[in-house]
């Protein structure tokens, strides 16, 4: 399987998985993608590009373990909902099966008999006759619960080794990532950082305003726009600009963080371990450590325009590469979550790292809104 059909695969999954209504289903389609990710992630290892196939290996099993957890949760969800109708209709079931059985213990020309005589008789076979349809009815219905609470169990109690591979599948591909990224050397290159100035201009710091303000006084070997420097440019796509990172909006622009800090970017919640990209094509201005925002990169996807990214556990990219759309910069920290927690409908959410986003135009922050389809109102 060629790695482009094998991504493609992988990734067409996610839609129908999670638009199923019936949690076995989707549970199922989403092995099925995580099987399409380990496809993928073989037919990595002979790609020209090995760091766009590793990333797109990432995301199709970042994609396909959310879609098992979901899917897990709402088949425990289902699970536990028939077990309680079940138990509510204990005690109709026990009266059903107990008519069933006399009924079937009694010879065959007794049923055909009543005390009262022929017209009794009669009037008995229309009752039962009328009755019949509705116990069928309701045996039918009962069998296909316990039919449903038997497969929804199955699938549980083998999700342990579907999740166990597909964490082992989406840790060795990110170590590949790695690895790919120090070992490409072909990204064009802006300028350089002096690291004296940096460190001088991390130091004195105090506010990310300050930081950004003095960015341009790092900058050595600048090549000359005309003579060879590439320069991004994000175009019509302002306002429609993918989020950095698979996840939910926690924090919109204004609203305060964990910190109690008000904060003029939006905070996205997202798992521990997940692959952070560049939004649009953009130089690295900055990447390292800063302030209280953890590992930060900040990039320019055109002049005067800033994209801070913060709270990440590794960063990838050097001041002054020019990085492609799509391209990883970095990787979000946290514990990986225990494979029995997330098949079970109580486990906690696996939503508990946090990616902050900032889009700084001059020397003002914007709303991101405004660059980015945030799908929120």
């Amino acid at each position: 399987m060629s790695l482009l059909r094998a991504v493609c695969l992988a990734l067409s999954f996610a839609a129908p998985a999670m638009a199923q209504d019936d949690p076995a289903a989707a549970a199922l389609a989403a092995k099925e993608q995580l099987q399409a990710a380990h496809a993928a992630l073989d037919a990595a290892s002979g790609s020209q590009d090995r760091v766009e196939a590793l990333t797109r290996t990432v995301q199709a099993y970042e994609a396909g373990l959310q879609a098992m957890r979901n899917g897990l949760r709402r088949a425990a969800i289902r699970e536990t909902a028939l077990r309680e109708s079940l138990d509510a209709k204990r005690d109709e079931v026990s009266a059903l099966l107990g008519t069933l059985q006399t009924i079937g213990r009694a010879p065959a020309p007794m049923m055909l008999m009543h005390p009262s005589g022929p017209t009794g008789t009669a009037r008995a076979g229309m009752i039962l006759s009328d009755i019949s349809p509705a116990v069928q009815s309701e045996v039918n219905v009962l069998s296909a619960q316990l039919d449903e609470v038997r497969t929804l169990r199955a699938l549980q109690q083998t999700a342990a080794e579907t999740l166990r591979d597909g964490l082992q599948g989406v840790q060795e591909a990110r170590t590949e990532l790695s690895k790919a990224i120090s070992d490409r050397v072909d990204l064009p290159r802006r300028f350089s950082a002096d690291p004296v100035k940096e460190a001088l201009l991390i130091a004195s710091a105090e506010t990310l305003e300050g930081f950004a303000g003095g960015l341009s006084e790092i900058v050595v070997d600048d090549i000359p726009e005309g003579e060879g420097a590439l320069q991004p440019f994000v175009g019509p796509e302002k306002g429609d600009l993918p989020l950095p990172v698979q996840g939910t909006i926690l924090r919109m622009p204004g609203e305060a963080d964990a910190a109690g800090i008000p904060r003029p970017g939006i905070i996205i919640a997202t798992e521990p371990g997940a692959l952070v990209t560049n939004p649009s094509a953009a130089t690295v201005r900055y990447a390292g450590p800063l302030l209280d925002y953890g590992n930060v990169i900040i990039l320019e996807p055109e002049p005067d325009i800033l994209f801070v990214l913060a709270g990440m556990e590794q960063v990838y990219g050097e001041v002054g590469q020019v990085l492609p759309a799509g391209d990883p910069v970095g990787l979000m920290g946290g514990e990986r979550p225990a494979q029995d927690a997330v098949a079970t409908q109580t486990g906690a959410s696996q939503s508990s790292e946090t990616l902050y986003l900032e889009i700084r135009e001059g020397q003002q922050p914007v709303d991101p809104a405004e660059w980015f389809k945030t799908d929120k109102d």
